[in-house]
């Protein structure tokens, strides 16, 4: 009996009893967060109104003394009621204690009246003083934090590997680099990322992808003699693909050719070896010949054949073929079309090429073949006759203690081991077994979810009641090792972190340095680049991102990809060279290659290779000037003053914006409408509207200091003929002339811009959003980096040392 039957039947029902006891545990853990969210009202409201510092007032500052007059004269008649602007109900507040839970709602409120930007003009308006009373009455109970008693460090939802980082894990842990999460579905995203636990769902379809992944991840990683040296057959479904792929759509699961063109996919092949390409294909056959198609990879056709095969008789075409490991584009192109409206036979005046789904095999292998340096790191024994379970045993137990992250239990050991028995006994090789062994590993929620163990009650006393579990603890070593991992790198723990953290040494201040230099250090930390500060700065959009042709002739794909990567080499550099996280707003270089430099203006940079060049006159530099987020924060046609000053206020300041109001219409881009002029002017007519000046007031001074830059972060004198005017007043009466001035301005405000860059690195290390309960441990992140000069180093090792970072709440 041959052992193939096994991951459908044995090895589901294992995984399935596995899966039904995680389950469990999942399910205990959410209705314990669901019973912990409802009653965290209270319990902040219990905590704030026993805390002296939220009951004694300091300096006479008061709620209501000084809050709830304000309030009640120039607040409450638009935010309260049962239809209250921007959807901010401020006659829900009554004490300090209710002030203090929503801080980051009283936090804008400050900074909306002190920067004049509430009450709107068309309010009363209160009188300096009166508003630097109420101002500083917020600062002081705002400031009113207890952090010397027993802080809350938060509890992370348990959640699963997002798509990037099982893609990086098995990398790292097979040595197999081809992305099967690519085909999972999309991660859901929350608090502005896509590894935040609470958002991360696991639908029936994702589980059958991960059951197709890991059967092909252990045929790609180990060569089992059963597999007949031909290697794994991957299916790519034609109908599936995304029209750019080539040819349209035809009847049910084809894609047609009605002219000469290509079908390609994007294909990772996992490393160099001989593959076999098929091709399931007839041909609308026409003409004197039959319909010729040709294998194509990377755009160059390799070998054609005569397709024969007509629409009754699909057939399946293959080639053999030595090819590169790596991203390859891989399809079938159509050679020889033919139509001639006056051919002898109606039937056949017109010859067109439909192919039914591609295949990719391989790589393939021979017994006397080298063996993969994946299955070399998997299968470090020879197992003879009679050593075969206890060579298994060291395989296995290393194998899934790497992939759990974890030493792992006798009795995980023992059911693993059982698919090495079990292939023996049906008389399949070891490295059959194995294959089974890591397929089951690769399935298992330990692997697929990132598993943080509460410390439970001491045991009862006898006669006694157990003690209540701890309000917090530091979460376990391995656990650490792998918060650490997964936030630098975006993968698992390296053998040097399981190491420190088996030896029990990796919590010690001083070997988490060292660490967090070595792991920035390493090539691996492009992870942070690709996962946080992609997302952060939000230039993923920038695939997506469509400028007019006509009105942007110059934008084409090499200098969309050229404008990503100059970002994300700078950000690099900024973690190579532990600069000072300020350099983000402002510097004196960028990186360019000769297609974005002509882009930019800039001489002397020649060939496709990026370089750093020095820049001069102020113009640009640091992030906001760079092509990438200018054309991110513009619309297709023109630029957007207003989404580049909601981008600034909400990913540089961290001061969002509420909601616009409902039926506002857009501002029109057609000459021929109402509004005329330039866009500047256009805007101004714009916010004649009440109901938009308030929030208009705010960001469009911020866009309008880059509006030297056109839509696609070009430099530019003259909007629709007229010079452009790119100064501003911010509503605190901050003047400035064009984006060198900004610059300056923003720089200045840095406490804003670390705190809310370091608020964005600490969600996207713990996986959660940043709560009230974190103002304490994020001044101390602030303080310690501001030591250093803001070292983007010192700031990735405050939040590593940080208590929300090491430690866990309880239950409860």
């Amino acid at each position: 009996m041959n052992s193939r039957w096994l991951p459908s039947t044995i090895t589901t029902t294992m995984i399935g009893l596995a899966w039904f006891g995680f389950a469990t545990d999942v399910l205990a853990e959410q209705a314990g967060e669901a019973k912990k969210t409802a009653a965290s009202a209270l319990q902040n409201a219990r905590r704030a109104a026993a805390s002296p510092a939220a009951t004694k007032p300091v300096a006479a500052v008061s709620f209501a003394g000084q809050i709830a007059p304000f309030l009640k004269q120039h607040c409450t008649s638009c935010h309260g009621g049962t239809k209250p602007k921007a959807d901010l109900n401020l006659e829900g507040y009554a004490n300090e204690a209710a002030l203090v839970r929503a801080r980051k709602v009283w936090g804008r409120v400050k900074t909306y009246v002190a920067d004049g930007d509430m009450p709107p003009e068309e309010e009363a308006q209160p009188k300096p003083e009166e508003a630097d009373k109420f101002t500083a009455a917020i600062d002081a109970i705002l400031s009113k934090v207890d952090c010397t008693s027993q802080s809350d460090p938060g509890r992370v939802t348990l959640r699963r590997l997002n798509r990037a980082e099982y893609n990086n894990t098995v990398r790292d842990l097979v040595g197999v680099d081809f992305q099967p999460a690519e085909d999972f579905p999309s991660d859901d995203v929350g608090h502005g990322f896509d590894n935040i636990g609470d958002v991360l769902s696991l639908p029936p379809i994702l589980f059958e992808k991960y059951l197709a992944a890991a059967e092909k991840i252990a045929e790609q990683a180990i060569s089992a003699p059963e597999s007949g040296g031909k290697g794994p057959v991957t299916t790519i479904e034609v109908e599936e693909l995304p029209d750019s792929a080539g040819g349209v759509k035809h009847n049910d699961g084809a894609r047609l050719l009605a002219s000469v063109g290509s079908i390609v996919a994007t294909y990772r092949l996992p490393r160099d070896g001989e593959y076999v390409l098929r091709a399931r294909a007839f041909g609308q056959q026409a003409g004197p010949e039959p319909a010729k198609m040709g294998f194509v990879v990377d755009g160059k056709t390799l070998k054609s054949v005569e397709v024969k095969a007509v629409e009754t008789g699909p057939e399946v075409y293959e080639y053999r073929v030595k090819l590169k490991g790596g991203a390859r584009q891989i399809g079938v192109s159509f050679l020889n079309d033919f139509y001639d409206e006056k051919f002898a036979d109606p039937q056949k005046r017109d010859r067109n090429l439909v192919v039914d789904y591609l295949e990719v095999q391989g790589p393939s292998f021979s017994a006397d073949a080298p063996k993969p340096d994946s299955q070399k790191r998997i299968i470090f024994k020879t197992a003879t006759r009679e050593n075969r379970a206890d060579v298994s045993r060291e395989i296995v137990e290393r194998f899934a203690s790497r992939a759990y992250r974890r030493p792992i239990t006798a009795g995980e050991l023992a059911r693993l081991v059982k698919f090495v028995a079990l292939a023996a006994q049906n008389g399949e090789s070891f490295e059959r077994g194995i294959q089974l062994a890591v397929e089951a590993v690769l399935v298992s929620p330990q692997f697929l979810f990132r598993v943080e163990l509460d410390r439970g009650p001491r045991p009862r006393q006898r006669g006694g009641s157990p003690p209540p579990p701890p309000s917090s603890f530091p979460i376990g070593d391995h656990e650490l090792a792998s918060r650490l991992s997964y936030f630098l790198w975006s993968s698992m723990p390296d053998d040097v972190l399981l190491g420190l953290a088996r030896d029990g040494t990796l919590r010690d201040p001083k070997t988490l340095t060292a660490q967090v230099k070595r792991m920035l250090r390493d090539p691996k930390s492009k992870a942070l680049v690709e996962n946080f500060a992609d997302q952060w700065l939000q230039i993923r959009n920038l695939k997506n991102a469509s400028p007019d042709r006509a009105r942007f002739p110059s934008f084409d794909e090499p200098l969309r990809a050229a404008m990503l990567q100059e970002t994300e080499l700078y950000f690099a550099a900024l973690i190579r060279d532990d600069r000072s996280v300020l350099d983000l707003i402002d510097s004196d270089f960028t990186y360019v290659n000769e297609r974005l430099a002509k882009h930019y203006g800039i001489t002397g940079v020649t060939g496709a290779n990026f370089r750093r060049v020095a820049l001069k006159g102020g113009r640009r530099g640091g992030i906001l000037t760079q092509a990438s987020i200018l054309t991110v924060t513009s619309n297709p046609t023109r630029t957007s003053p207003v989404k580049r000053g909601k981008w600034i206020l909400e990913q540089i300041l961290g001061t969002p914006q509420p909601a616009a109001p409902p039926n506002v219409p857009e501002l029109a881009d057609d000459k021929g409408m109402m509004l005329t002029g330039t866009l500047r002017q256009r805007m101004v007519q714009h916010r004649a509207n009440p109901s938009c000046a308030a929030c208009h007031e705010r960001m469009d001074p911020l866009g309008f200091g880059f509006e030297n830059f056109d839509a696609i972060g070009a430099w530019r004198d003259l909007d629709g003929g007229q010079p452009v005017d790119a100064s501003g007043v911010l509503p605190s009466g901050q003047k400035f002339e064009g984006p060198k001035q900004l610059k300056a301005i923003l720089k200045a405000r840095d406490q804003d811009f670390v705190r809310n860059l370091a608020e964005k690195l600490l969600t996207f290390a713990l996986g959660r959003g940043v709560e009230y309960e974190d103002t304490c441990a994020i001044d101390k992140i602030l303080a310690g980096a501001s030591r250093d000069g803001h070292r983007f180093g010192r700031l990735i090792l405050e939040i590593v040392l940080s208590e929300p970072f090491q430690k866990r709440r309880g239950r409860g």
